[in-house]
């Protein structure tokens, strides 16, 4: 009886612990969100049936036919673009005069709830790939009529667009740029016990990291968190943002898509969950502009790993930009420094706002009428 007695207790402490920590997890979310206009919310439905959700920041004076399609990386969300202005991407190209399209990939954020017959840890990379991109690029053209789009994508955002590249539809992509993408994946003892951790600590669904990462946020600027500059460079990140970053943008993973990488980590592959498709390869096909962009500090896709996907991609127009202190920069860049750190919008932003000017379609004033009237009164500069 005593035993029984003991067991209660502990599962009613476990039960208050929880309901504590969820209040904590809702009050920081809350108190830390972004404050900015809240973007168009569109759905679309993949192939397979699987509804994704896309946040679109409409252009307020259209100036280009190509929308951009902004794609976020592992354990990520839309805010990873779509954020609190200065750090926001989307909203820079939005006053550039683009429409913006930033998705969610399946299983992420609003994208998350499967279709009959479906599972969120049986979603790998592939899926994206087949599936969720051509979803993106059809949604992006039928909104806009563009015959083309732009693929801005960061870190596994990236990875995903090389592959989708590779495919038919390829040909409705008019450029690519790769921020932070780690095509190759050599010998990391660190980056591969992560993986390896990672890869158990998802049995037997996924990675619920963002309910962690929720839970800390309130500290972060006052204490540095264990094995951070893996992905940032620390002191190029305001602590204030930091802590947004933490409580909005960081995402679950499937256990499927933590075991693809743990793959890609072990046998430094770039390849299809089977093993059937060698995208790293299949990048010496591409014709279609590529800009390559990293950071000089960047573990994950470091200036060595970013010079030799340049040297592998087969366009021949193609260009790569390093930031860091090497080039004149405030500070080095990390991984996440590229979208976040203090230097990201008088740097960064600049740099991928004039890449995608020079390969985008110019409206004149009727065109960039024609295509907005059904957004109401119009105003061209």
């Amino acid at each position: 009886m005593d035993a029984v007695r003991w067991t209660s207790w502990v599962l009613l402490a476990v039960l208050i612990l929880l309901g504590i920590n969820g209040l904590w997890v809702l009050a920081v979310r809350r108190w830390y969100r972004p404050r900015t206009s809240e973007p168009e919310r569109l759905k679309v439905r993949c192939q397979d049936g699987w509804e994704l959700t896309v946040y679109v920041r409409r252009a307020a004076h259209r100036r280009f036919e190509e929308p951009v399609l902004l794609c976020h990386g592992l354990a990520a969300n839309r805010y990873t673009f779509d954020f609190e202005p200065p750090y926001s991407l989307a909203h820079a190209l939005s006053e550039a005069g683009f429409d913006c399209f930033s998705v969610e990939w399946r299983g992420i954020g609003h994208s998350r709830p499967p279709p009959p017959g479906l599972r969120w840890p049986d979603v790998t990379v592939d899926d994206f790939v087949s599936q969720d991109g051509p979803a993106l690029i059809e949604l992006a053209l039928a909104q806009t009529g563009a015959r083309r789009a732009l693929w801005v994508g960061h870190s596994l955002g990236a990875l995903v667009g090389y592959a989708v590249a590779q495919g038919p539809a390829g040909e409705k992509l008019a450029g690519l740029l790769a921020l932070g993408a780690p095509v190759f994946f050599p010998p990391d003892p660190l980056i591969r016990r992560l993986s390896h951790v990672g890869s158990r600590a998802s049995w037997p669904r996924g990675f619920r990291n963002e309910w962690l990462s929720r839970s800390l946020a309130p500290f972060l600027g006052y204490v540095t968190l264990p094995l951070s500059d893996v992905i940032i460079n620390p002191k190029h990140i305001p602590p204030p943002t930091q802590r947004k970053v933490y409580a909005n943008m960081m995402a679950s993973m499937s256990r499927n898509v933590l075991r693809q990488f743990k793959d890609w980590i072990d046998h430094d592959a770039f390849r299809s969950f089977d093993g059937s498709v060698d995208w790293r390869a299949g990048l010496a096909k591409l014709s279609l502009p590529v800009m390559v962009m990293g950071g000089s500090v960047d573990r994950l896709a470091s200036p060595k790993n970013l010079r030799a996907q340049f040297e592998l991609v087969g366009s021949s127009d193609k260009k790569i930009h390093v930031f860091g202190c090497e080039r004149g920069d405030k500070m080095n860049y990390g991984h996440g420094d590229l979208l976040f750190g203090t230097g990201a919008p008088i740097e960064v932003h600049p740099e991928i706002r004039d890449w995608l000017a020079a390969h985008a379609t110019p409206l004149s004033q009727g065109e960039a009428l024609a295509t907005q009237a059904s957004r109401g009164p119009v105003s061209l500069p």
